[in-house]
């Protein structure tokens, strides 16, 4: 039963800042907490200070690694301040901005009710604010946009906006014009209200409101217009209103955005510099006005794990407990830490826990709530918050808890595949037993971090996003588990397929003079076709996210138990390789007939004769390599975009956009990563130390000729070799 909750749910907004790398998130982070009053000081990146950048990786970097939860309490501006009802409690996830560490927002997006996304506002939209806005595309997740940085030089509010109705989405549009550029920005004016504010006082804490400046006026009228359209083009009453030239109220129009914010019809667009401490408080107040609240959002879907049946969980302290893992973390305090987003119900301390997922029961022995690196114990967690647990045991990223006698299952988190390797052994005896711990916490902790071993040479690699990726898990080995490690030099994660059809009958006979062996298997394989959203997928046909197993054994020529062993079997070889040894994807495999002795048939014959099947209509079947693709981008000055463009064609790289940015020149390409190592070094060489790459992963592409030969040459010494 739910107890008494201490804050109603429509004055809760679950959120998270996400950005590219360097467009200000922490920045704008730590001044929500000076604001909200959570903390009195600001703490500054470029000091290594600040709250949500907790770790020392981070702090010495600047970069933020790991995403960090903190709460806060926010009376809107607008409101008297005395008004304490009016405060809306703000869980606030601060994102990582770095490629390597896009795990870090999928899985945020995905428990977060509503998006900030902070844009640079002399670079506008960069590569990694495109990726999470496709994540928060796929999560349907609420946002509004902040303009940050407008003191920069070559800071500029239009083309910032323009990039983003250019390359994200035509829903948005201005809530707010910046007063004065670069280091003249003073202010903002509010298109809602028609007002002028500004933040004085050596934090920018008291605002002041005026009447819009003269040279503004007629700008601000016409963009005031603009918005008024677009969201009475919202709601039908309003467009009535509008067309006949009536004055629609604020209040009318607040709740109309609101309604379209949440239906991802349109995106408020706001501005400001969270470094100079001007526009914070007011991007604070769209939250809670716009973005919604755990009751404004559909209700999550889960499959009930015994019948199969899709099943719905409202934000409610009275429906069953329902509950999301999305994030683990090491703490070197109290062990390890999982959080999770209570979607329905209430679970409190001291109580069991149930893991759907593994069917598992724990004990919850105790609950905190994260201020970043910060815990504060929690008795009890309602629907709508977000929380950690201590000690639990077999709990992993996307697991479900809930109520064991109302058991549901709620969707994974799918993760990017790692791109790069990276080969690792300890230094010592002592550290050996050590790393194995400590590689096995750090991939629970992180789902795009893999481990596994080279069958050729019994070598140890690790597997990760990119090369800062797995620089800082050496890091964190060394810093926190103190383990001491040799590393290889990072290596491209590449992967093999087939593009034709084959098949393979195998027979696995052996006589020992007692009871022998015997398994017989015909398989046919073919490239994983794609499926539509929605679409059915047969009873005997299991999918996973690389590979398919299709039973079409008819009349029990193969009894039922020895199924699971073929595509055991099948699976062994994919993980083994056809032309380099590099791990088989996307393959459709179908066992169309086979046989079986009374006696001598066993799992281990069927999972032997599968594999050789496998491996020898693979074989027949075209095989390919593939490689990682990655999606570079540079910004050089004009006087280099010769040499630039000439070293990425160089590089089997393809150019796709050249376009202008303030006074620079950027090159958008496809790249293989293979020819990127060492990339950043040629591009200082090339430009004087001007220009600057950030690079994505793309998708995997077939390896040219040419260069398969290469590999499968190389791979084959190191094999003969070892």
């Amino acid at each position: 039963m739910a107890t008494k909750r201490d804050y109603p749910l429509e004055k809760v907004r679950n959120f998270g800042i996400i950005a590219h790398i360097d467009a200000g998130k922490t920045t704008v982070s730590e001044r929500i907490l000076f604001y909200t009053g959570a903390q009195h000081k600001i703490g500054e990146v470029h000091e290594g200070a600040t709250t949500t950048d907790w770790m020392e990786q981070e702090r010495e970097r600047g970069i933020t690694i790991t995403s960090a939860a903190i709460t806060c309490f926010w009376n809107p501006s607008y409101m008297p301040k005395e008004d304490l009802s009016k405060k809306v409690r703000f869980n606030i996830i601060d994102t990582p901005g770095h490629i390597d560490f896009t795990a870090e927002v999928k899985r945020s997006l995905r428990v977060l009710d509503g998006a900030v996304v902070v844009f640079d506002g002399v670079a506008g939209v960069e590569p990694q604010s495109e990726t999470n806005w496709r994540y928060a595309d796929e999560g349907k997740v609420p946002r509004i946009c902040f303009i940050n940085k407008l003191d920069r030089t070559g800071g500029s509010f239009e083309r910032s906006y323009q990039s983003i109705l250019e390359r994200l989405t035509k829903n948005a549009v201005r809530m707010q014009l910046p007063i004065g550029a670069e280091s003249d920005f003073k202010g903002v004016v509010d298109l809602m209200t028609m007002k002028a504010f500004y933040f004085e006082g050596d934090m920018g804490d008291k605002i002041r409101t005026d009447e819009i400046p003269n040279d503004l006026l007629d700008e601000a009228r016409k963009y005031r217009t603009e918005l008024v359209e677009k969201i009475a083009g919202e709601d039908e009453k309003l467009m009535n209103d509008y067309l006949e030239g009536k004055e629609i109220s604020i209040d009318d129009l607040k709740k109309t955005l609101r309604k379209a914010t949440i239906a991802n019809t349109i995106v408020p667009v706001l501005t400001g510099s969270a470094l100079k401490n001007k526009g914070t408080q007011l991007m604070l107040d769209a939250v809670v006005d716009y973005l919604p609240s755990p009751l404004d959002i559909p209700a999550v879907k889960g499959v009930d794990p015994n019948t199969g049946d899709e099943i719905l969980r409202h934000a409610s302290d009275d429906e069953p407990f329902c509950a999301l893992a999305f994030k683990l973390q090491t703490d070197p305090f109290v062990g390890q830490l999982t959080y999770f987003r209570v979607y329905s119900g209430s679970i409190s301390a001291g109580t069991y826990i149930y893991n759907s997922t593994t069917g598992e029961r724990e004990r919850l022995g105790r609950v905190v709530r994260m201020h970043a690196n910060d815990r504060e114990d929690v008795e009890t967690v309602y629907a709508g918050e977000i929380a950690a647990a201590v000690g639990l045991k077999g709990a992993k990223t996307s697991h479900t808890f809930c109520d064991e006698s109302k058991p549901i299952i709620l969707d994974q988190i799918v993760f990017p595949e790692p791109v790069i390797n990276l080969r690792i052994e300890p230094k010592t005896k002592a550290d050996q037993e050590k790393m194995g711990f400590a590689l096995k916490k750090l991939s629970d902790e992180d789902p795009t971090f893999k481990i596994k071993t080279d069958q050729e040479t019994g070598e140890t690699i690790m597997a990760g996003m990119g090369e800062l990726h797995l620089e800082i898990l050496v890091d964190r080995m060394k810093r926190e588990f103190h383990v001491e490690a040799n590393v290889g030099k990072p290596q491209v994660a590449y992967k093999e397929t087939i593009t034709g059809e084959a098949e393979k009958e195998e027979k696995y006979i052996k006589q020992t003079g007692g009871k022998g062996q015997y398994g017989h298997v015909l398989i046919k394989i073919k490239p994983m076709e794609k499926i539509e959203e929605g679409e059915k997928i047969p009873k005997n046909v299991k999918r996973y996210e690389d590979f398919e197993f299709i039973d079409s054994i008819k009349g029990g020529v193969i009894p039922q138990e020895f199924i699971p062993a073929v595509e055991k079997g099948v699976k062994e070889a994919m993980e083994r390789g056809i032309l380099a040894g590099y791990r088989v994807v996307n393959v459709s495999c179908e066992l169309t007939f086979g046989s079986y002795h009374d006696v001598d048939s066993s799992e281990i014959a069927y999972k032997i004769a599968a594999s050789q099947a496998f491996q020898d209509a693979a074989k027949r079947a075209k095989p390919v390599i593939l490689e990682p693709i990655m999606k570079v981008e540079v910004v050089t000055p004009e006087k280099f975009m010769g040499d630039v463009s000439g070293s990425i064609n160089s590089r089997r790289g393809q150019i796709t956009e050249m376009f202008d940015r303030g006074m620079n020149k950027v090159i958008r390409a496809n790249v293989p990563l293979a020819e990127m190592f060492g990339y950043v070094t040629t591009l200082r060489s090339i430009s004087e130390g001007r220009a600057s790459s950030t690079m994505e992963f793309g998708q995997y592409e077939v390896v040219p000729p040419n260069v398969a030969k290469t590999i499968i040459e190389t791979r084959g010494t190191a094999t003969q070799r070892a």
